[in-house]
Order: structure tokens, then C-alpha cells, then sequence
């Protein structure tokens, strides 16, 4: 495995490009797939916005700044990506992005690769009620176990303000999920 400094070398420099982007691909591709999956549910989806995520990072590694770490960057565009992906969704077909949300919640029942208990589904579909921020802020720290620090570093949004979204992230699932658990 090459650690992260000597990999972004490699990726920066043309002759060794590829071979790097495929050690980059397959170092990383387990983690920013089940990222991605969170937020846009469903695994055809998430594997299509994997691929656009790798496309822009194959495209924009020169602009990759070492002063963030590579996988936090990779996130952002993992995070960017699977928004835009759903914004669009909404878009097209014209409705409101809750929607959207609600809708991926309750094809997750019927989702083969879904295989969840009854409390994950709730949970699923708790977190689909909140505001997108509040989800993903939720997702990094509760899923993948992401500092503040980091999370401030993927989203470009202070630390205290991350704590508040949590906070309230937290409050809204806990109410979802009293209401609907029988």
C-alpha cells in the first residue's frame, strides 16, 4: 500500500498516472462507495456517482493542494457529486428534494443489497427527514466515525457550526424515531 505523499506524486506525474490512479482506485473505492451510498441510497446510483467521482478526481488531481488530505478531498468531490446527482434527479423530474429522499428511503425496502433489520430502515428513513447538511454532518460522524476537524475540512463549514447541525441532527432522529417504532 503507498502511503498518501508518495501516491499523490505519482498521480501528479503523467508517466506514472494510470498505475497510481488504479492503486488510488482500489485503496479507496470500498470507502467512498458506502459514503456515497448513504446519501444517494441505492447501489446502481452510488456506482455511477463512484465513477463520476473518480472521473473528476482523475481530472483534477493537479489541483489537489497537499495542505487537506487526499482522502478528505476525495470525499468532498464523493460528497459533491452525490448531491449534484440527487439535486438533478429532483430536478428532472420536477419535485422537491425531500421528495426525492423519501422516495430513495422506501425503495431501500425493496433493494436487494439492502439488507438492513427493521431499526436500520427507521433509521434510514429518519435520516432521510433531515435537511441535506444536517445529513450528511450526521452520516461522516455517525457512519464514518469522522472527526469535527476533518468534517470542517470536507465541508468547508466551521466547527461549532457542524456541532449544531449534529446536535440538532440527533434530536430530530430521536423524535423520528420514538413516533415511529412500535
Amino acid at each position: 500500500m503507498t502511503d498518501e505523499v508518495t501516491l499523490v506524486q505519482q498521480l501528479k506525474n503523467t508517466k506514472s498516472k494510470e498505475l497510481a490512479f488504479r492503486e488510488l482506485i482500489a485503496q479507496y473505492k470500498e470507502r467512498l462507495y458506502w459514503h456515497i451510498r448513504k446519501i444517494v441510497i441505492s447501489h446502481d446510483d452510488a456506482d455511477d456517482v463512484l465513477q463520476n467521482t473518480f472521473i473528476k478526481i482523475f481530472k483534477n488531481i493537479d489541483t489537489f493542494k497537499a495542505d487537506s488530505k487526499l482522502f478528505s478531498w476525495m470525499y468532498r468531490i464523493a460528497t459533491n457529486e452525490s448531491i449534484t446527482f440527487i439535486n438533478k434527479r429532483a430536478k428532472d423530474r420536477n419535485v422537491d428534494i425531500s421528495e426525492i429522499h423519501s422516495e430513495m428511503v422506501s425503495n431501500l425496502q425493496s433493494d436487494v443489497y439492502f439488507s438492513g433489520d427493521e431499526i436500520q430502515l427507521i433509521l434510514q428513513k429518519a435520516i432521510a427527514t433531515l435537511p441535506s447538511k444536517q445529513q450528511l454532518v450526521f452520516n461522516m460522524k455517525y457512519f464514518d466515525e469522522l472527526k469535527y476537524t476533518q468534517i470542517s475540512e470536507i465541508l468547508e463549514t466551521s466547527v461549532g457550526a457542524l456541532k449544531a447541525s449534529y446536535f440538532h441532527a440527533v434530536k430530530k432522529i430521536e423524535t423520528y424515531i420514538k413516533n415511529n417504532h412500535h
